[in-house]
């Protein structure tokens, strides 16, 4: 029978510890997950009941592959009442979520053997997604001391010849960074000394705690930031598969609209239907998502100050870094599972700056959340002890040797 092609870019595609871990803790009915970011909240009842009536009604079919036309226009207003950068419905690319406009674009904006820039820690899916489309991903540092916030410094060293784009993520999975105004607009600058599309992921818009979310859209002078959006984390929509892409190159959207055609045919109709309910009618449940989200950010900070655990402070997303003390993070996560029956994801698969660390879900039940990360807390712990108790059985032993020899 035939093989597969070992040449692929598919068989090249690196796998998500976060997903191991989850298949993994679903064969646990005791586990308790933090491992992926999927709210515990229910999508907002309206936007259910206008998909449910939609449906009733047979709006089922096959839309434009660029989506559909008032979801486009209402996507474009949004962007520019929040952002304060005009933009006209022609500019939007409607997605089967951000993840799927991303993919698109870098199948479209570069070509194979080209380099994309990407933070580290990177949400993994990015580098899964640039291999398929024959992209070299290379890692720009972000730092704990720094709140995970990058130096347009550093990313401007990471670039070469070969250059042709970089990834920007605030609120960013999976550090909860929010990059300041100026971080961005430098960001972009760099961009446009080097004639760089910038790719940037604002799935976590919405979720901020310490300050606003800004868009680096707002310092783009002449189209090079493309920017994705999803309804998955803000509604709690993550099976819906919905989201947009605003993107100033009218080459560039007939390109993903071609690409799209031959891939998805058109985004989902009633995931469409569900975002247009959703971004066009009433924010506060979006607002007590927040809320929610924050009080569990300060619940879970203020556990681990108490336990002695080290950690970086997320301003948004709902993702926390936690430095577990242990450099093989995998063998942490693994342990923690099987033992304590609790699920992170361990940081190696985001990068080497996330070395020593997990990542956890603040989406989680707050209940949930709290007692998984006392358990954590106790397996840091108790791994601390074993180690101190082996270092001064070494300290001993040695020392008893030395003095015998001096004897």
């Amino acid at each position: 029978m035939p093989r597969v092609a070992t040449t692929s870019p598919a068989a090249r595609i690196p796998r998500s510890g976060i997903r191991t871990l989850m298949e993994l803790a679903l064969h646990d009915p005791e586990a308790i997950h933090l491992e992926i970011g999927e709210p515990d909240l229910a999508p907002p009842a309206h936007v259910v009941d206008a998909t449910a009536a939609a449906a009733r009604a047979g709006r089922t079919g096959y839309t434009s592959s660029l989506g559909l036309s008032e979801l486009r226009a209402a996507a474009a207003d949004r962007v520019t009442q929040r952002y304060g950068r005009p933009t006209a419905a022609d500019e939007i690319v409607v997605t089967h979520g951000a993840m799927h406009g991303l993919a698109m674009a870098m199948a479209t904006m570069l070509a194979p053997g080209d380099e994309l820039l990407v933070p580290d820690p990177a949400f993994p899916n990015w580098e899964m997604a640039a291999v398929a489309a024959g992209v070299v991903p290379r890692r720009y540092a972000t730092h704990a001391r720094e709140g995970f916030v990058p130096d347009p410094a550093e990313v401007e060293a990471r670039i070469t010849p070969r250059t042709r784009a970089m990834i920007i993520c605030s609120p960013n999975n999976p550090t909860g960074a929010v990059y300041p105004p100026h971080v961005l607009e430098a960001l972009v600058e760099v961009a446009r000394r080097h004639d760089l599309w910038v790719l940037s992921d604002e799935c976590y818009e919405s979720i901020t705690f310490d300050a606003p979310h800004v868009s680096p859209t707002a310092f783009d002078t002449d189209g090079r930031v493309v920017a994705f959006y999803s309804l998955s984390k803000s509604y709690a929509m993550t099976g819906w598969r919905a989201g947009w892409a605003v993107v100033p190159d009218p080459e560039v959207v007939e390109m993903m609209g071609h690409l799209a055609e031959a891939t998805v045919a058109c985004p989902s109709t009633t995931g469409q239907v569900g975002a247009l309910a959703a971004i066009t009618g009433p924010q506060d449940v979006v607002d007590a998502a927040v809320a929610s989200y924050r009080d569990r950010r300060d619940a879970a900070l203020a556990l681990l100050e108490r336990r002695g655990v080290a950690h970086v402070r997320p301003a948004g997303a709902f993702y926390l870094m936690v430095d577990v003390g242990e450099a093989d993070t995998d063998a942490f996560a693994l342990r923690l599972l099987e033992h304590r029956h609790v699920a992170v994801a361990p940081g190696s698969t985001f990068g080497d700056a996330a070395a020593g660390m997990v990542r956890v879900s603040l989406a989680a039940p707050r209940a949930a959340l709290l007692e998984g990360l006392d358990r954590l807390a106790d397996e840091v712990v108790a791994r601390r002890a074993d180690a101190g108790a082996d270092a001064a059985a070494g300290t001993a032993a040695g020392g008893g040797a030395g003095l015998a020899a001096a004897r």
